[in-house]
């Protein structure tokens, strides 16, 4: 049986960025993915948008974790030559009606520590964009986009170089917890047993069935999983906007905003359809629900201009209809299995705060 002092399990780009704080650490690491690659699931199929942290309730992981881990990111990726933009977005309310609405976004994201948002009119938000239709804005200069492949190329390198191994096409099958140690059935191509005296379950859709297979966890400490699919669609060539911009939340998400990626290529969703399987399957029928919703903010939006791009699924701890969750990050205080920490309901603005969970991971995870 091979030993090994640290297990990250998935290699997303939490896991990557877990793995590669523990190797700077000097801890031995190797990180476990049942994929042939890094980042095929939920990690490159999102937004790639680095926010700011605006709608997260004050206190919350989400918060605190994506407004230290939004600096993080940006210092990272200028010292690592990530392909990055500080890009900006307008928050935008399209109806006298949705001022309140806007006005209390505005207030949370002070609250949570953004202090360079930017109330403007309607006419100010149009100078700025002049495609853009809208009653008022909250203007967030901290909003920004990032290349999320290339980010985990750099995390993974500065991992590797640390001497952390990512060993792919290997999905844990089992991990039994005893006497301080974890024994790890490995499956794959090679299969192979590990004992390890730390484990850190980063296996995002995954990682709730993960933990139950935990022996030695008592499944009271697993929450329940919802999977919501969001599908994005594109347009031919340039949208004619600089900046991202989001409509008014509802009870869905965060509605159908607008984004852009490095190469000025303009994407439009996510819509919220609740699933029971992982499917990316984009139906291009759901475009026909887009075009009003775009069209709120941006009228001049061309019949037929949306075709699918790809979509994403989150790994949510909620359901319909009911309040967002918070991440968890549970360690050993919470479950009581020492040298195991579990990442549950990582979703967005989990790419934003990868570098300040891995922080948050360290701590938990402490030498066994």
């Amino acid at each position: 049986m091979d030993q090994i002092e640290c297990v990250v399990i998935g290699a997303g780009v939490v896991g990557l960025a877990i793995a590669r704080a523990l190797a700077m650490r000097g801890r031995e690491v190797i990180v476990l993915e049942a994929a042939e690659a890094i980042g095929v699931g939920t990690s490159s199929r999102n937004s790639e948008v680095i926010h700011a942290g605006l709608y997260y309730p004050r206190g919350s992981l989400k918060a605190t974790l994506c407004v230290h881990g939004r600096e993080m990111l940006y210092e990272y990726c200028a010292s690592r030559g990530v392909p990055h933009q500080r890009c900006g977005k307008l928050l935008v309310a399209t109806a006298r009606n949705q001022v309140p609405q806007l006005e209390s976004i505005l207030a949370r994201g002070k609250e949570n520590g953004v202090l360079d948002l930017m109330r403007i009119s309607g006419a100010e938000a149009q100078a700025l964009e002049p495609a853009l239709e809208c009653y008022e804005a909250v203007f967030s200069p901290q909003t920004g986009i990032v290349d999320s492949h290339q980010l985990m190329l750099a995390l993974q390198g500065d991992a590797e170089r640390d001497g952390a191994i990512c060993a792919f096409h290997s999905p844990v099958e089992a991990i039994e917890a005893t006497n301080g140690r974890f024994t790890i059935q490995v499956g794959g191509t090679s299969p192979t047993t590990l004992s390890a005296s730390c484990v850190i379950n980063s296996a995002g859709l995954h990682a709730n069935a993960l933990a139950k297979r935990i022996r030695g966890l008592d499944r009271r400490h697993v929450p329940p999983l919802y999977l919501a699919r969001g599908n994005y669609f594109s347009i031919s060539g340039r949208a004619p906007f600089s900046r991202l911009i989001y409509p008014m939340p509802n009870e869905a998400g965060l509605g159908v905003h607008l984004t852009i990626d490095l190469g000025g290529q303009a994407r439009f969703g996510p819509d919220v359809e609740w699933v029971d399987t992982i499917n990316y399957d984009v139906d291009p029928r759901r475009a026909e629900s887009f075009y009003a919703a775009i069209r709120a903010y941006w009228p001049a939006l061309p019949d037929d201009a949306l075709q699918p791009a790809y979509a994403g699924i989150r790994p949510k701890l909620s359901g319909p209809g009911e309040p967002a969750a918070d991440f968890v990050i549970q360690g050993p205080a919470a479950h009581g299995v020492r040298g195991l920490v579990n990442l549950f309901g990582i979703e967005s603005p989990g790419l934003t705060a990868s570098l300040a969970i891995a922080q948050r991971v360290c701590e938990l995870a402490g030498r066994a």
